[in-house]
């Protein structure tokens, strides 16, 4: 994607932390042609090697898997917090904008078999269910449910290429005050984005 230079976010580290937070992601490869996308989660992980991975699964009723090729690129977003910015919050006048973390995600997929699907699920459900009140576990479920395993197609995505842009209103720091105090004014993307200013400004 285009990211100005101001825009580009180049601390890995800190991308990493972003994709492991914002893991809903969406896939985009071909299918007969044309671009194909699945919302899906995508989580970040390491393989035998080490290397960074995205790993997930999606139905085999869905036709994007029919056509995974290890040797084609896809293509994996992520958005974070995202808001409109008026210009009637700064000190001189200036056409509106919109303010946006996203990360794009370039690699070459290969499919994984059952037994690695399983595992990638059992991480995938105790992340998001370590905060429930009555968590669920995969190793609890029974045989009859868990048969429902066989009606996905397991993936891994080893990473090739990473783009980072985090706008976030630079070159107008003197602006900053008024339009994090605007944004928490307004809704919880935008009050997300007024964190994410807050949080950028002390962190230099």
């Amino acid at each position: 994607m285009y990211i100005p230079p101001q825009y580009r976010n180049e601390n890995l580290s800190e991308v990493k932390a972003f994709l492991k937070q914002n893991s809903f992601g969406i896939l985009v490869s071909q299918v007969d042609g044309k671009p194909w996308a699945t919302h899906i989660p995508l989580e970040l992980d390491t393989d035998e090697h080490g290397n960074d991975i995205l790993v997930s699964h999606i139905s085999k009723a869905n036709p994007q898997w029919t056509q995974f090729s290890e040797t084609a690129e896809v293509l994996c977003i992520f958005n974070g917090p995202h808001s409109y910015i008026s210009s009637s919050w700064y000190q001189e006048e200036e056409v509106p904008t919109w303010n946006y973390i996203a990360v794009h995600v370039y690699g070459t997929l290969k499919i994984i078999d059952e037994a690695h699907v399983l595992a990638s699920m059992h991480k995938l459900v105790d992340k998001y269910e370590q905060n429930s009140k009555c968590p669920v576990s995969i190793a609890d479920l029974s045989p009859k449910t868990m048969r429902q395993v066989k009606g996905v197609v397991g993936f891994q995505i080893t990473i090739t290429t990473i783009q980072a842009a985090k706008k976030l209103s630079q070159g107008r720091e003197h602006d900053h005050p008024r339009i994090i105090e605007e944004l928490q004014k307004r809704d919880a993307q935008a009050a997300s984005v007024a964190q994410e200013m807050s949080n950028s400004k002390h962190t230099k």
